[in-house]
């Protein structure tokens, strides 16, 4: 049976112009990585994964890239924490909030993140979330690098690429917050 005119306009769908897994291969070769799925970025180092999320805004859309390390979690129960840099004009720290969850894991994770804030603060992203549950910590940070704005009023594509210095800040990132959630 064929959908209804409401279904085919209400259903979610992918923007106009958007090209699956063109950006992650413009990620790949900027990092000069094989394979994003699932990479190091040093021989020791966490794994991390990277997927596409698309959001759409009037004629244009955008291309994100999430970045995603999975560390194990010692039965510490289930958190949702998203963090956020805070002031209007310039960078003045960075905001941690609670979006579900242990209070009290909450208030541990806070203590160890106030720690790292000067390692976070120089990185630019747009989205950093924490998520503890089935027996693992997942952090999911979206870069304001390594996206892609494609414009259809006028034409336009382009990727902003991620730079070297943000590159580093970021496995830096990683390294830090792998360690401070193994140590909760």
């Amino acid at each position: 049976m064929s959908a209804s005119w409401l279904e085919r306009l209400t259903a979610p769908r992918a923007p106009a112009g958007y090209r699956p897994g063109a950006t992650l291969q413009r990620l790949a070769r900027n990092l000069g990585v094989a394979d994003l799925s699932r990479f190091s970025y040093r021989e020791d180092g966490p794994r991390i994964e990277v997927r596409e999320r698309t959001e759409s805004h009037l004629l244009m859309h955008l291309v994100m890239c999430e970045f995603i390390l999975r560390v194990p979690a010692h039965n510490q129960g289930t958190l949702r924490v998203e963090l956020q840099h805070t002031g209007v004009l310039r960078r003045s720290g960075l905001a941690c909030r609670l979006r579900g969850g242990d209070p009290v894991l909450f208030e541990a994770l806070k203590a160890r993140l106030g720690k790292v804030d000067a390692m976070l603060m120089p990185l630019d992203f747009k989205r950093l979330v924490i998520d503890c549950d089935e027996g693992e910590w997942r952090v999911t940070l979206e870069h304001m690098g390594a996206s892609e704005v494609v414009n259809r009023m006028p034409a336009l594509r382009r990727y902003i690429p991620l730079d070297t210095e943000q590159r580093r800040l970021l496995w830096r990132a990683f390294d830090v917050l792998a360690d401070t959630l193994q140590a909760l």
